[in-house]
Parts: C-alpha cells; sequence; structure tokens
C-alpha cells in the first residue's frame, strides 16, 4: 500500500515526488513511457522566464515567478545547467511599444524584478544580431535557461535515493475508489493500491482524470510547438531570449540559447488531435524561418542541425488545474501545465504539497536534498582530465566526437541510479549523439557499450520506446 502514487515522470511529477520524497511516506511513480521525462518534458524552449507575461493574479504567474526563483536552489542542490541569459521582449512600432508597455505594468503586478527598457542602439551593443527593425526592447534579467531532462533526472534521482519507487513501462488503464483506497491496474495487468492519487500526466491528464470523474473543469487541447536546433559552433551568436510580443497564440517564435551552446529557433504554435503528434511539416519550419527574422540578423540558417517537435498540455481551464477532486478526496490533479510549466515546476511541485495537500508531517531526518555531482569529462581542466585518464582509462576513449562524451560516461549513464538501455536515453543523460553528426559515427558504438553492459544481444537493444530495435537481423556472416 502506498501513501501517495504520482501518475507521471516528467519534470512535475519528478519534481513532486522530490518534495513527498522529505517526508515519512511510502510513494510510488509510474511512468508509462520506457524512460522519465519522454513527452512534454522532452521538447520544449528549455526558458525558466522572468514570469512576465502570465495575467497577473492568476496562478500561472504567482507560480512562474517563484519557480524562477527556486531555479536557483535546485542549481545548488543538484547542480543542474542553468545559463543566466536575461531576455529581451521586441517592438517594431509604436502599437507594439504600446504593447509592450502593457506587458511592462503586468510584469510589475506579477513581481518582476529589475527590468528596464532599452533602445534599440542600447540593446545592440550586449546584442549586436539584434535586428535593425526594432525599435524598443523589456529587458528582463531575471530570465534563465535550464536543461530540462537533467532537471527532471537529477530530482528524481534525489528523490529516488529518499526512498520513492519509479516504475517504468506501467500505462494506467483503469482507477478504482473502494473504501477510501485507489486500486490502479496498468496494461500488464499490474495492480497498485493507493491511499492518495496525484495525476501528473501532462497532455494525458485529462484521460487519467477521466477514469475517475466526469465534473473536472479541464480538458486537455493539446499545441504542438516545432523547433530548428542550430550546431554550437553558433554560440554567442545570440545571447539573450529573444520574444516576439505574445499573442493569444502563446509567445511566438523565438531565438533561445542552449546551455549546451546551440540556439534554439522557434516554437510554431498550432492545436492539434493527436496527443503524440510530434512530426514536424515544412508548413511549421517554413513559418518559423520567416518570422524569425524579426527578431535577429544574419542568422545563420547553413547550422541547423536537426528539427524537432513536441505537444504542449494546453487545457479549456486558461490557468494551472492544482486541486483536489472534488468528488473523491485524495485525488489531485495538475493538469493544464503548458507555458511557463518548465519555470513553474518547482514551484507547482511546492504548493502542491504545501498549500493543497497540506502535509503536517516532520521532515525526516535522513532526508539528503543534495545529489552528488556528475563528471562531464569536457568540462575538466586539462590537469582533471589527464588525473581521471590515469585513474580509469575509458575516461581517455572519445566515444561522441562531437560532443566529446567518454566511453566511462556512457557507463555512468547506463548504470546510474536512474539508468537507460536505449539509444535516446544515453543521449538525454550524456549528450552523446546530440552533436552535429546526430548520432552518426557514435550510435554504432553506443549500442555495442549498451548490449556489453546489460549483457544483450545487438538486436535486443532499443533505440528510443519499447521495442524499438536499431538492428533487426545480421547482414554479413562468416562461412
Amino acid at each position: 500500500m502506498y501513501d501517495y502514487t504520482i501518475i507521471g515522470a516528467g519534470i512535475i511529477g519528478s519534481l513532486i515526488a522530490r518534495e513527498l520524497s522529505k517526508y515519512d511516506l511510502n510513494v510510488l511513480v509510474l511512468e508509462k513511457e520506457n524512460d522519465v521525462a519522454n513527452v512534454q518534458t522532452r521538447a520544449n524552449s528549455a526558458i525558466v522566464h522572468s514570469g512576465h507575461d502570465p495575467q497577473y493574479g492568476t496562478l500561472k504567474a504567482k507560480l512562474s515567478v517563484l519557480g524562477n526563483k527556486l531555479y536557483d536552489d535546485l542549481e545548488k542542490d543538484l547542480h543542474i545547467s542553468l545559463l543566466k541569459t536575461g531576455a529581451y521582449v521586441c517592438a517594431h512600432d509604436k502599437d507594439e511599444e504600446d504593447i509592450l508597455n502593457d506587458l511592462y505594468e503586468n510584469a510589475k503586478l506579477n513581481k518582476v524584478n529589475d527590468m528596464e527598457f532599452l533602445n534599440l542602439s542600447q540593446a545592440q551593443l550586449s546584442e549586436p544580431n539584434l535586428s535593425d527593425d526594432i525599435t524598443k526592447v523589456l529587458s528582463l534579467p531575471t530570465t534563465k535557461v535550464c536543461f530540462p531532462w537533467e532537471v527532471a533526472f537529477f530530482a528524481l534521482e534525489n528523490a529516488i535515493n529518499n526512498g520513492v519507487e519509479l516504475i517504468r513501462n506501467s500505462e494506467i488503464i483503469s482507477i478504482d475508489h473502494k473504501n477510501d483506497i485507489y486500486i490502479l491496474k496498468d496494461q500488464n495487468d499490474q495492480i497498485y493500491e493507493s491511499k492518495a492519487i496525484i495525476n501528473a500526466a501532462g497532455v494525458y491528464s485529462d484521460d487519467i482524470k477521466d477514469m475517475i470523474e466526469d465534473d473536472a473543469p479541464f480538458k486537455i487541447t493539446p499545441r504542438k510547438g516545432e523547433y530548428f536546433v542550430l550546431d554550437k559552433s553558433v554560440r554567442g551568436f545570440i545571447n539573450h531570449v529573444l520574444y516576439p510580443l505574445p499573442s493569444k497564440k502563446g509567445k511566438g517564435v523565438l531565438v533561445t540559447p542552449q546551455v549546451h551552446g546551440n540556439i534554439l529557433l522557434g516554437p510554431t504554435s498550432e492545436l492539434v488531435d493527436d496527443k503524440g503528434s510530434i512530426s514536424t511539416s515544412k508548413t511549421g519550419l517554413t513559418y518559423i524561418k520567416q518570422h524569425v527574422t524579426a527578431l535577429a540578423k544574419n542568422i545563420p540558417f547553413e547550422l541547423i542541425i536537426r528539427s524537432f517537435a513536441g505537444v504542449r498540455a494546453t487545457s479549456t481551464y486558461k490557468d494551472f488545474y492544482i486541486k483536489e477532486s472534488t468528488s473523491h478526496k485524495g485525488f489531485y490533479h495538475v493538469a493544464g501545465i503548458d507555458s511557463p510549466g518548465i519555470t513553474a515546476a518547482p514551484a507547482i511541485a511546492k504548493y502542491l504539497v504545501d498549500e493543497i495537500i497540506k502535509i503536517k508531517l516532520p521532515i525526516k531526518d535522513s532526508f539528503t536534498p543534495t545529489i552528488a555531482k556528475k563528471i562531464v569529462f569536457n568540462h575538466l581542466t586539462k590537469e582533471e582530465k589527464i588525473k581521471k585518464q590515469k585513474e580509469n582509462p575509458l575516461y581517455g576513449r572519445i566515444i561522441c566526437k562531437c560532443e566529446h562524451i567518454t566511453e566511462q560516461e556512457i557507463i555512468d549513464a547506463i548504470h546510474g541510479p536512474l539508468g537507460s538501455d536505449t539509444i535516446k536515453g544515453i543521449k538525454k543523460r550524456a549528450r552523446a549523439g546530440s552533436g552535429i553528426c546526430q548520432g552518426g559515427y557514435c550510435e554504432s558504438l553506443i549500442v555495442k557499450i549498451i548490449a556489453r553492459e546489460t549483457n544483450k544481444d545487438l538486436t535486443q537493444v532499443d533505440y528510443d520506446q519499447k521495442n524499438t530495435p536499431i538492428l533487426y537481423k545480421e547482414t554479413k556472416v562468416s562461412s
């Protein structure tokens, strides 16, 4: 019997698990995918917004401003990657400047700090590639960029270290509520019993809700966003997050520096019927190229290394829906977490546990808020690299030449507390395959390392999802 079962191991579910792990509770996280952070957390802009955009008085406004501040604590405790970029919101004429002034007033009400207006000449002192058509800029220095996969991984690793249990490949197909106990059944007919449920299932949160009640006032209306990725050799082309003025569709097509030196262009914003719709389109990618030039000039489109798309959990509620069910005590919905969900994630976790669930237990003596800092070989000094190679020769074998990832780092990713045995899982944890060749050189080597470390045949190594082998059979055999 579990005290709390969290459905969904994205960044929200992972941070909620970490909050609950502070207490002497039996906590389970169920994830339908074969990896953590595999849906909405996997494909987004990675921005920790200042909190300037959400309408004053909403839960989005409150939790995004608080969440922005809490990322500094996560950087200290979990050693997450955090790029403190600041941001420029750009206006192009008098009408847009009036909207920019309104945005500034909204941000003041939301208690966003250190804002200022700049003219084009002032802004181009720090961003020379800013478009010459821009007339006025709102500077938001508290804006940051994170690495969302890493935040989810490290938060859940910390939760597991503090006693939380994670089960992957467990898609819940039914929920019953009898005698104050929730009975969950997954697609494998595995049964779980829990005193309370937290629905953090992202774009599928309304499907979970529909299993238990029909009166919660939200429905997910999935919205797809497409992106381009520029190679990390473009680092420094733009250093701030560049926003156009927001619209009903969201924050618009952005230019966003990433923590590893790449730059994202996008997203689009398209309502879709299919929650699993993550394909890119010629129409969407053309739209990005047409609109991003309003923010920056001389964009090196020739350095695009890939495109991707993700689906956001926009809901009909028009705000984050974080409430206990009105008909089932102990069933909590954390739904409609679209932008700025990444920003608000740590604040959402605290808000749910402290203000909605209102746990009264003392923090357990054994709770440890930190995890050990991971070794990133390419970040070491020359002397540290030499020492590491002497201690372990596998640090001297570079597997991913684009990102300079060593064999030992891949082994660490396979056997870590939140280990993985898929090509995509290793990419998410160690960045092997994230460079300009996109795995063209290293994936064949990584398959062999995974097979060796997990005692699998090469044909049993999956690319991403369960049953997605990258190799099917041997094509050349000796006589």
